[in-house]
């Protein structure tokens, strides 16, 4: 009697298949929850909704778009979808890979043929940052599609990091205390703009689309521009991140909890006018104590050295 054994080579496999299966639809799961609940915190879609989903051929549109797709099939409210993509004209750029995926995906898309590479490369001299006149000419015209296809919202794919990003960008090299809301109007003041990834961190974003093999398209305007002060900013929060856990969440929470009474705006506190009201207030001189909550762990209260090149 012979005993037929599987090879060693073939049990690690199927474990390995098994842990993979596993940590998808761990991550799945993460996924669905994070966008679920930020759209229901700040009421980003509503019933009867007509959600136009701006797609790049980038990660996080692709990761966008599939999630919606799939929590449209199962939300409490009925809403549609419509995927559109600005064909900027840049050199290379495959044409056939977005209508192809959008079509074997039964997703209703708008492709936008614009020229906008041509003028980006003829008003932006050679080595200065092209994103501020792509993003705007790519802004006006997607305002207009959307008016067109009668959209009533627009979705955009930036998330958790990018959040985080544009604050310090703000801050370092604006002057200013000012993020990328989750939802606001557009700046024609005709539509409203929607983020349903803005609690998802980018990482999961990168683990998804590899998961899902996305047919991912590089830009060869702002993508490929290394010396950017994004890109550096997002650098260093990586690093921070590595090192302190937890800290871009962080972040982004205080982003969700101004104290406009601890700031220095005399628009929005009245400075001027204050005077002692002789009552105790809990939330009175009071900056931040070692006992406060979210300095629970070690690495909270660690000093941050920040260097900008």
């Amino acid at each position: 009697m012979h005993t037929v054994t599987e090879p060693a080579d073939a049990g690690h496999a199927q474990r390995d298949t098994r842990r993979q299966a596993f940590e998808a639809n761990k991550l799945s799961k993460k996924l669905h929850r994070q966008v679920g609940q930020a759209i229901a915190d700040f009421n980003m879609i509503e019933s009867g909704d007509k959600v136009m989903v701006c797609l790049s051929g980038g990660k996080d549109s692709y990761a966008l778009l599939d999630v919606l797709l799939s929590l449209s099939e199962r939300a409490p409210v009925h809403f549609d979808l419509v995927a559109v993509n600005l064909d900027q004209k840049q050199p290379g750029f495959p044409a056939h890979v977005l209508p192809q995926y959008l079509r074997s995906r039964g997703v209703p898309f708008h492709i936008e043929d614009q020229d906008t590479y041509s003028i980006v490369k003829k008003l932006v001299p050679e080595g200065q940052t092209m994103c501020s006149l792509c993003s705007r000419l790519r802004r006006g015209i997607l305002y207009r599609v959307a008016g067109e296809l009668g959209a009533t919202k627009i979705a955009l794919g930036h998330h958790r990091d990018d959040m985080v990003v544009t604050l310090l960008m703000n801050m370092f090299f604006g002057g200013r205390l000012k993020g990328m809301p989750p939802k606001l109007a557009s700046d024609d003041g005709r539509h409203v703009v929607i983020r349903p990834l803005a609690y998802v961190a980018e990482t999961d974003l990168e683990r998804w689309a590899a998961h899902r093999q996305f047919p991912i398209i590089p830009c060869t305007l702002c993508g490929s521009q290394d010396s950017l002060q994004r890109v550096q900013i997002k650098a260093m929060v990586r690093e921070w991140e590595r090192q302190y856990p937890g800290r871009t969440d962080n972040m982004l929470h205080a982003m969700g909890h101004v104290v406009p009474s601890h700031l220095m705006d005399r628009r929005i506190h009245p400075f001027t006018t204050l005077k002692a009201s002789g009552v105790p207030d809990a939330a009175g001189d009071k900056a931040f104590d070692e006992d406060d909550e979210g300095c629970a762990s070690p690495s909270a209260a660690v000093p941050i050295r920040v260097e900008i090149g």
